[in-house]
C-alpha cells in the first residue's frame, strides 16, 4: 500500500510541476523531468536546512507568506549566490539561472508539500 501512495504522489507532483511550468514564463523551457528533479532538490537539500516542510528551521521559512515582499529575481540571486557569512550556499555550480527562477517562483507561489 505504501508503494501506492508513493507512486499517487510521484503522479501529483509532476502535474504539479507542469502546471507551475504553465503559470512561470521564465520555466518555459525545462521539461517535466527536470522539474520533477529540481522538486526533490527543493524538498531534498533545501528542506534539510529550512525545514522538511519548508516552514523554517536552521534557515528561514521558504513560505508565500515569508517571501510576499521578496522577489522573484531577488530569490534567485540569493539561490544562485548564497548568502555570505551564512550557511547559505550558492547553487550556481548546479543548477541554471533559469532553473533558480524556477525555484524561486514555485516558493513564492506555494511549493507542493
Amino acid at each position: 500500500m505504501a508503494r501506492r501512495r508513493s507512486g499517487r504522489r510521484r503522479t501529483i507532483e509532476a502535474a504539479l510541476a507542469v502546471a507551475l511550468i504553465g503559470q512561470t514564463a521564465s520555466a518555459g523551457a525545462l521539461d517535466a523531468a527536470r522539474t520533477r528533479e529540481l522538486a526533490d532538490l527543493v524538498r531534498q537539500d533545501c528542506g534539510s536546512c529550512h525545514g522538511m516542510t519548508l516552514k523554517g528551521g536552521l534557515g528561514r521559512a521558504l513560505t508565500p507568506e515569508r517571501l510576499r515582499d521578496a522577489t522573484t529575481d531577488g530569490l534567485a540571486r540569493i539561490i544562485l549566490d548564497g548568502v555570505p557569512g551564512t550557511p547559505m550556499p550558492p547553487w550556481s555550480g548546479l543548477i541554471t539561472e533559469e532553473e533558480a527562477m524556477w525555484i524561486a517562483e514555485s516558493l513564492r507561489n506555494g511549493f507542493p508539500p
